[in-house]
């Protein structure tokens, strides 16, 4: 028995220094700054922000600079035609809040009409549009926080569509991967995207002088410029012609919301993220709290037998979100139950108990999940006052729907795909006026109540996994952000039906010793791309707030990300 044990020790402190002797994988590269930082999904949108900054604007003015630059810029992750979720923390209140601008469903929906529509109109052509938040959100952010005048704000992103942004090695990516999107038969997509009918070549500057016109209309008119007058008559125009669902009234009556994002505390910490309709928080935060007192043999997160506890977990959580989460009014209560002291009690008991297989708390698959891809982006903003801005904007899938309306050069989204469309009684089920859910999740993590890093990832289904993994490799086993965001990424796929295998997920830098351990517990493993191509494993950004006053920015190269501070 003596000799067995030794022999089951040596193996486990064998797989322990393989794993610590593993390089990492990614580089990523602090960048240190004294007075403000934007970290970003594309350069050029980094510099708009940070130019901003300099020019005396605060956080809200650099995010909006940042945010429309970034439709211009990645045109297939996010723009007008999407959705917002902004976490904006004010320094001088010392508050949080957030603006909800995801996309809706317009308030003239037909249900019964739109459900008995063949499937494939959900996720492409104007019939998977909902209303576009993006510019309501950005415009409630502007009149509640902003110091410089709107127009100021805008016309960075304006003078970019003009010129034309660079394309590069990851972006031109990202329209390779939507290549059968972009010839599929919309005329104006084609035209904007597809140079001479080509994929656009790296290096290469595209403009969108259509976009570059609709933004000067919302820089003049602020949001009256895209959801009343001659972009909404566009807009609607080409929704009665290409068999969409969005009428003016629905342009012109749509509203961002200004709500509280939902938190936990977390060792000594204050975590604090996007609220329901977004679901993800709802997976990373009682997680973390089930594993709050784990010790994770006080060595790497990425051994068989750490990820195999919070694959336990997981195997939970991710179904009760999918459950209790969506735009309801009682989803905010259900995810404080999730995360109260007995739930989470319940909740870790069980996932020690129960051995690998379908889980009798796994809930039937929505009819209609996120793309497996990494779409969507994110960016963090913060000024000089300490003021933060920590926001996911999307398009649902890259380049949403497919379709652009004559005139406007705005990519329209396709977050009708992210409604269930089966169960009526289901809390995603598609609703006149209602918002689809997602798993975004921006998050800010505080200590003694005051802000210490912030941090999101675009990713679909990946986001809530990767932010889990970030915090528990920062704030339990303490290793620099950099590290945490540099190393192996990886993911849960959850059986939805009987017969189905636990599924681990992860770049091909996953060590072969841990990938072997796994299986023997029970895990099929998948090694889908090799570390750093970010196609399925998205780039995370994040800014870290210094005891001396400086700020660091760590721009994850998975993705076309930089963080530019001055």
């Amino acid at each position: 028995m003596r000799i067995v044990f030794r022999l089951f020790l040596l193996i486990g402190l064998t797989l322990f220094a393989a794993a610590r002797a593993q390089p990492l994988p990614v580089t990523v590269t602090p960048v240190i700054a004294r007075h403000g930082m934007v970290v970003a999904g594309h350069p050029q949108a980094a510099e708009a922000g940070r130019k901003v900054l300099q020019a005396g604007g605060n956080a809200i003015d650099a995010a909006i600079a940042t945010s429309l630059a970034l439709g211009v810029a990645e045109p297939y992750a996010s723009g007008l035609g999407g959705k917002l979720m902004l976490l904006y923390y004010e320094s001088a209140a010392g508050r949080t809040y957030v603006i909800d601008a995801m996309d809706a469903a317009g308030a003239s929906l037909d249900v019964p009409a739109y459900v008995k529509r063949p499937a494939e109109q959900h996720g492409y052509g104007y019939g998977a549009v909902c209303v576009p938040g993006l510019a309501a959100g950005l415009w409630m952010a502007h009149a509640r926080w902003g110091a410089r005048p709107w127009s100021e704000d805008v016309q960075p992103a304006v003078a970019l569509a003009l010129a034309g942004f660079e394309v590069l090695p990851k972006s031109r990516d990202f329209f390779e991967e939507q290549a059968k999107k972009l010839h599929r038969g919309d005329a104006e997509i084609a035209r904007l995207y597809l140079p001479r009918g080509q994929l656009p070549e790296v290096g290469s500057l595209l403009p969108n002088p259509d976009l570059a016109h609709t933004l000067t209309l919302l820089a003049q008119r602020g949001r009256d410029g895209f959801y009343r007058g001659p972009v909404a008559a566009a807009i609607v125009a080409a929704m009665a012609k290409g068999g969409g669902v969005i009428t003016a009234g629905d342009l012109a009556n749509y509203e961002a919301r200004l709500t509280e994002p939902v938190g936990i505390a977390f060792r000594g910490y204050r975590i604090l993220s996007a609220p329901p309709p977004a679901n993800g928080a709802a997976m990373f935060m009682p997680a973390l709290k089930a594993l709050e007192d784990d010790p994770f043999d006080a060595g790497p997160l990425r051994t068989a037998r750490n990820l195999d506890r919070l694959g336990r977990v997981w195997r939970l959580v991710e179904p009760e979100a999918y459950r209790l989460i969506a735009d309801t009014p009682e989803s905010r209560s259900s995810f404080e139950k999730m995360v109260a002291p007995g739930s989470i009690q319940a909740l870790r008991a069980k996932a020690i108990a129960n051995a690998l297989g379908l889980s009798d708390a796994t809930v039937r698959a929505p009819s209609s999940d996120q793309s497996a891809l990494a779409a969507t982006t994110h960016f963090i903003v913060v000024d000089a006052y300490g003021n933060i801005v920590c926001a996911t904007q999307s398009l649902s899938v890259h380049f949403g729907a497919g379709v652009v309306p004559p005139g406007t050069g705005v990519v329209l989204n396709d977050s009708m795909s992210n409604f269930e469309f089966t169960e009526p009684t289901h809390l995603n089920y598609v609703a006149a006026g209602r918002r689809p859910r997602s798993t975004i999740s921006p998050t800010i993590v505080f200590r003694q109540g005051k802000p210490v890093f912030a941090l999101g990832i675009p990713g679909a289904a990946r986001i809530p996994t990767s932010t889990l993994q970030v915090l528990l490799d920062h704030l339990v086993l303490q290793r620099p952000l950099a590290e945490a965001i540099g190393d192996t990424r990886f993911h849960f796929v959850i059986p939805w039906k009987q017969g189905e295998v636990e599924t681990f997920e992860a770049e091909q830098s996953f060590p072969a010793a841990q990938a072997n351990a796994l299986r023997a517990l029970g895990w099929k493993v998948v090694l889908p791309e090799a570390a750093g191509r970010g196609r399925l494993f998205s780039g995370i950004n994040a800014v870290e707030l210094n005891s001396d006053g400086t700020l660091t920015g760590y721009a994850d190269p998975r993705r076309t990300n930089v963080a530019d501070g001055y």
